[in-house]
């Protein structure tokens, strides 16, 4: 990104992947690299976010990402009777599902507090754009804020709030879709068409994301427009990620040839491995997030331990097969070689 924002050596952004993949150490290696690294800030309470922020404190360049709370609330109907469709599942595991919305916000207040009063140089928001107020107050206090966008629409909505820079995320980027509205799959599109699209609509800062698989995209994504294109999926199997081992194991798994956008695990758009709980259950599943997710959470947690990729979120770019093992710094270094 311009330098103003993005002080880093190397265009290259380390994707934030809640949930477990992004460690301090992985933000670490990144940083020892020349790259930019991402903590996830989503899914962890207030407390555990503030101590892994410390424990990158010292690389002076970082970024946190949250999650921006959704405010549909659940079809309350229809989440139990995803619930009755998938119960069978559970039986393999003794596990009841309780369909009964969980409300959640992911401590939303909770961080933004800890991010004012204790600034980063960058947050960048996920899920939509929360009111101008809160992203005025992150830039009080010194920090950058960019928002995820999937469209030009979006792009303008978060220029219009007042942002700093945008995190372009093309259909191809693995994990949740960026898109501020959960009923709407983004149209499938080249990442490089989609900032090109996005540049002619507004004049930000971009960090492209989205079918990364090697230097050559990267090349083209710059050429389009980005300053900085991150990677996601190819950090999955790196030393330092926090990557589970039926994660890892599915990346290479010869049986696992292909990925697919689905709401079944979560009620929002997500690109994962295909698998058997998708093909059975990806028709009939809710756009109901978080209640999806907190329905099937003890599920793929229990098949997760138990290393059963059935019934787990595989949370997968397109460029998948381009991701190995090794150290982070070795990833951010070849991403690099064509800038």
């Amino acid at each position: 990104m311009s330098e103003a924002l993005w002080d880093s050596p190397l265009p290259i952004v380390a994707a934030p992947m809640a949930g477990g993949p992004s460690t301090p150490a992985l933000a670490v290696a990144v940083a020892s690299a020349g790259g930019f690294p991402f903590l996830a800030g989503g899914y962890v309470r207030a407390e555990a976010l503030a101590a892994a922020i410390e424990r990158v404190r010292d690389l002076g360049r970082f970024g946190v990402n949250v999650f921006v709370p959704t405010t549909a609330p659940a079809d309350e109907r229809a989440l139990r009777a995803y619930s009755v469709r998938i119960q069978p599942e559970a039986d393999r595991y003794g596990l009841r599902l309780n369909p009964r919305p969980v409300v959640d916000d992911d401590h939303w207040s909770e961080k933004l507090e800890l991010l004012i009063a204790h600034p980063v140089p960058v947050v960048s928001l996920t899920f939509g754009l929360p009111d101008p107020g809160d992203i005025a107050a992150l830039q009080h206090v010194g920090t950058h804020v960019l928002a995820s966008v999937t469209s030009p629409e979006e792009a303008r909505a978060a220029h219009q709030a007042g942002v700093d820079g945008l995190v372009v995320q093309g259909p191809d980027a693995g994990g949740h879709s960026a898109t501020h509205d959960p009923t709407r799959v983004p149209e499938p599109i080249r990442t490089e068409d989609l900032v090109a699209r996005v540049r002619a609509a507004v004049e930000l800062p971009m960090v492209a994301c989205g079918g990364v698989d090697g230097p050559d995209a990267v090349a083209r994504l710059l050429a389009a427009g980005a300053q900085s294109v991150a990677a996601g999926t190819l950090l999955l199997r790196t030393d330092e990620a926090g990557t589970s081992a039926t994660h890892r194991d599915a990346l290479t798994d010869p049986a696992l040839t292909e990925t697919v956008m689905t709401r079944s695990f979560t009620g929002r758009p997500a690109r994962a491995l295909r698998n058997g709980f998708i093909d059975r259950h990806e028709a009939h599943a809710p756009t109901s997030y978080p209640a999806v997710h907190h329905l099937t959470r003890d599920l793929r947690r229990t098949a997760g331990e138990a290393g059963d990729t059935d019934l787990v979120h595989l949370w997968a770019g397109t460029g998948y097969r381009s991701a190995h093992t090794g150290p982070a710094a070795d990833v951010i270094r070849w991403l690099a070689e064509a800038s």
